[in-house]
């Protein structure tokens, strides 16, 4: 399934996405698709996607850029330190929905905890912290179906 977001807003009104619509407020696919993602992801980023909106129309496109740049550097950190080579689809996904500060201190907590130990262990670490987070502000780290 394609994002139904993008055929609307990039083929069909020529701008680069809905923070640039004037009907977005009142939009049926959008309300649609809001109540829809409370318990459903067809992709994950849509969990995020009311907030990341905002955010733009907020602080800007270059702003935003600058917020998934850094989400990069703390996947790439987490990917490179924790991974056990099965978690790879986890640490996206948290890095995707977590807030920057949150997935900060959940690193910076695993790695003064983990000291010394080997990645099997360091990754349950990490899980640990980051599970914690997530029930604590009911984030979903699995997809919904």
């Amino acid at each position: 399934m394609g994002c139904p977001f993008i055929t609307c807003a990039v083929k069909k009104r020529g701008i680069e996405f809905c923070w640039q619509c004037a009907e977005q407020d009142g939009c049926q696919r959008w309300r649609q698709r809001r109540e829809w993602g409370k318990h459903h992801d067809s992709f994950i980023c849509y969990e995020r996607l009311e907030d990341n909106i905002a955010f733009i129309k907020r602080e800007g496109i270059r702003a935003f850029a600058k917020d998934q740049q850094a989400r990069k550097r703390l996947l790439i950190a987490m990917l490179n330190e924790f991974n056990e080579g099965r978690s790879k689809t986890f640490y996206c996904t948290a890095a995707t929905v977590m807030e920057i500060q949150e997935l900060k201190h959940a690193i910076t907590r695993a790695r003064n905890e983990s000291k010394g130990m080997d990645k099997r262990n360091k990754s349950q670490i990490i899980h640990s912290i980051i599970n914690a987070i997530a029930e604590f502000k009911k984030y979903h780290l699995k997809l919904r179906k």
